[in-house]
């Protein structure tokens, strides 16, 4: 049983650890929903259950000792949320001086945020990888449902955040500047602390 509950909070621990900057992603992403309608509550969840399930499926591959990603093409993936933030600040500067500014949208629909999840998380695969490596088929199973309880969690607090009324407020005003320049420094964060941009 204590082995069980170490287990339990070794896992949790690794998940925290490793999902702080993607509390922050959800967070805006559930502005924006709330802001203007998408992505969508479930789309943001869904993205977010999928872009986690597709990291862990990715290091427990490796941790068998098969290579599906050579580590120093992982960090290549921050180049997906600094196109989509891209992409929202091109529109943002096309409708500059509009009355209505447009909606930030980064993240529109559940491929765009699984996308996005998937590659803030790139770096989680150089932890996930030796853990699951270390431990036994029960403990992996073990780590793998603390992490789906988790994503869970993070994604309603994500939405808590993001449900207050001055915050959403100020993206309706800002949002087409902001939540894009959050998605550039995103891709740029990942792209430098993976040394990836030394290879393109």
């Amino acid at each position: 049983m204590l082995e069980t509950l170490a287990r339990i909070a070794t896992a949790a621990g690794v998940f925290v650890g490793t999902n702080v900057d993607d509390l922050i992603v959800l967070t805006v992403l559930f502005l924006a929903a709330r802001a203007h309608g998408r992505p969508t509550a479930a789309q943001i969840w869904a993205g977010q259950y999928a872009g986690v399930g597709l990291l862990v499926a990715v290091s427990a591959i490796a941790a068998l000792g098969l290579v599906v990603v050579p580590d120093d093409r992982v960090g290549l993936l921050g180049l997906v949320p600094l196109a989509l933030g891209l992409v929202g600040l091109r529109s943002a500067i096309r409708s500059w001086g509009d009355a209505e500014p447009p909606a930030p949208a980064v993240a529109t629909g559940f491929a765009s945020v699984a996308a996005v999840t998937l590659a803030n998380g790139a770096d989680n695969i150089s932890v996930y990888t030796p853990m699951l490596r270390s431990i036994d088929l029960g403990a992996s199973l073990i780590s793998i449902a603390v992490f789906a309880v988790l994503v869970g969690a993070w994604c309603a607090l994500g939405s808590w955040l993001g449900s207050h009324r001055p915050i959403v407020a100020l993206l309706q005003r800002h949002g087409h500047w902001l939540v894009p320049v959050v998605f550039v420094a995103i891709g740029v964060v990942i792209l430098l602390e993976s040394g990836a941009l030394g290879r393109l």
